[in-house]
Protein backbone atom coordinates (compact mmCIF):
# COMPACT_ATOMS: atom_id res chain seq x y z
CA UNK A 1 0.00 0.00 0.00
CA UNK A 2 1.62 3.19 -1.03
CA UNK A 3 -1.03 5.44 0.50
CA UNK A 4 -2.77 5.11 3.72
CA UNK A 5 -5.94 7.23 4.33
CA UNK A 6 -6.36 5.87 7.77
CA UNK A 7 -5.96 3.38 10.49
CA UNK A 8 -8.75 1.44 12.59
CA UNK A 9 -8.01 -0.25 15.54
CA UNK A 10 -10.18 -2.69 17.24
CA UNK A 11 -9.96 -5.34 20.28
CA UNK A 12 -11.92 -8.35 20.12
CA UNK A 13 -12.30 -11.31 22.95
CA UNK A 14 -13.29 -15.10 23.27
CA UNK A 15 -14.16 -15.12 26.39
CA UNK A 16 -14.92 -19.11 26.78
CA UNK A 17 -14.04 -21.77 24.09
CA UNK A 18 -10.44 -20.19 23.05
CA UNK A 19 -11.26 -19.61 19.56
CA UNK A 20 -8.42 -17.67 18.09
CA UNK A 21 -10.58 -16.49 14.92
CA UNK A 22 -13.93 -15.74 17.39
CA UNK A 23 -11.14 -13.50 18.95
CA UNK A 24 -9.64 -11.57 15.47
CA UNK A 25 -13.31 -11.65 13.84
CA UNK A 26 -14.39 -9.28 17.08
CA UNK A 27 -11.40 -7.11 16.67
CA UNK A 28 -12.04 -6.38 13.16
CA UNK A 29 -15.48 -6.29 13.66
CA UNK A 30 -14.72 -3.33 16.81
CA UNK A 31 -12.42 -1.98 14.37
CA UNK A 32 -14.61 -1.19 11.10
CA UNK A 33 -18.19 -1.42 12.24
CA UNK A 34 -18.53 2.05 13.95
CA UNK A 35 -17.54 4.11 10.92
CA UNK A 36 -19.03 5.85 7.79
CA UNK A 37 -16.96 7.25 4.78
CA UNK A 38 -18.91 8.51 2.35
CA UNK A 39 -16.05 10.28 0.68
CA UNK A 40 -13.53 7.37 0.68
CA UNK A 41 -14.21 6.89 -2.90
CA UNK A 42 -13.05 10.49 -3.66
CA UNK A 43 -9.30 9.44 -2.30
CA UNK A 44 -9.36 6.20 -4.70
CA UNK A 45 -8.07 5.51 -7.95
CA UNK A 46 -11.07 5.59 -10.75
CA UNK A 47 -13.18 6.70 -7.81
CA UNK A 48 -13.94 2.61 -6.77
CA UNK A 49 -14.29 1.17 -3.47
CA UNK A 50 -12.55 -1.87 -6.17
CA UNK A 51 -9.15 -0.15 -5.82
CA UNK A 52 -9.04 0.13 -2.20
CA UNK A 53 -6.39 -1.66 -0.14
CA UNK A 54 -7.01 -3.21 3.16
CA UNK A 55 -4.70 -4.50 5.57
CA UNK A 56 -5.96 -5.90 8.45
CA UNK A 57 -2.84 -6.45 10.88
CA UNK A 58 -3.85 -8.51 14.23
CA UNK A 59 -1.70 -9.07 17.23
CA UNK A 60 -3.01 -12.70 18.60
CA UNK A 61 -1.67 -14.12 21.88
CA UNK A 62 -1.79 -18.09 20.77
CA UNK A 63 -2.90 -20.63 18.27
CA UNK A 64 -1.56 -17.82 15.25
CA UNK A 65 -1.83 -20.92 12.77
CA UNK A 66 -5.45 -21.92 13.60
CA UNK A 67 -6.74 -17.92 12.44
CA UNK A 68 -9.27 -18.61 9.84
CA UNK A 69 -7.56 -15.91 7.19
CA UNK A 70 -10.99 -16.69 5.30
CA UNK A 71 -13.11 -15.43 8.56
CA UNK A 72 -11.35 -12.15 8.45
CA UNK A 73 -11.19 -11.65 5.03
CA UNK A 74 -15.18 -11.47 5.01
CA UNK A 75 -15.24 -9.00 7.23
CA UNK A 76 -14.28 -6.45 4.50
CA UNK A 77 -17.12 -5.87 2.35
CA UNK A 78 -14.68 -4.04 -0.35
CA UNK A 79 -10.92 -3.64 -1.60
CA UNK A 80 -8.44 -6.12 -1.97
CA UNK A 81 -7.86 -7.20 1.65
CA UNK A 82 -4.29 -8.98 3.19
CA UNK A 83 -4.45 -10.12 6.68
CA UNK A 84 -1.12 -10.04 8.69
CA UNK A 85 -0.71 -12.05 11.92
CA UNK A 86 1.65 -10.92 14.69
CA UNK A 87 2.85 -11.85 18.42
CA UNK A 88 0.49 -9.95 21.04
CA UNK A 89 -2.17 -9.57 22.31
CA UNK A 90 -3.02 -10.96 25.34
CA UNK A 91 -4.12 -14.67 26.83
CA UNK A 92 -5.28 -14.28 30.61
CA UNK A 93 -7.65 -16.44 32.62
CA UNK A 94 -11.41 -15.89 32.51
CA UNK A 95 -11.57 -17.47 35.97
CA UNK A 96 -13.72 -20.45 35.35
CA UNK A 97 -13.80 -23.21 33.43
CA UNK A 98 -17.07 -23.86 31.32
CA UNK A 99 -17.35 -27.30 29.56
CA UNK A 100 -20.56 -26.51 28.00
CA UNK A 101 -18.80 -23.47 26.62
CA UNK A 102 -16.26 -25.40 24.73
CA UNK A 103 -13.80 -24.56 27.55
CA UNK A 104 -10.44 -26.25 27.48
CA UNK A 105 -8.89 -24.48 29.96
CA UNK A 106 -9.65 -21.20 31.63
CA UNK A 107 -8.00 -18.91 29.34
CA UNK A 108 -9.65 -15.97 27.21
CA UNK A 109 -8.51 -14.83 24.20
CA UNK A 110 -7.87 -11.11 23.21
CA UNK A 111 -7.07 -9.72 19.92
CA UNK A 112 -5.76 -6.68 18.26
CA UNK A 113 -6.47 -5.33 15.36
CA UNK A 114 -4.98 -2.70 13.29
CA UNK A 115 -7.51 -2.08 9.65
CA UNK A 116 -5.51 0.35 7.22
CA UNK A 117 -7.07 2.00 4.34
CA UNK A 118 -6.02 3.44 1.46
CA UNK A 119 -4.30 2.57 -2.37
Amino acid sequence: MNHIIFIETGVGIDTHGQNITKAAVRAVENAIHYNSMPGLKDYLPGKSLDNMKVNVKLAVPADKELVDIDAIRKEIPYGTVTVELVDGGMATTSGIILKEQDDKNDLMYIVNAAVEVGY
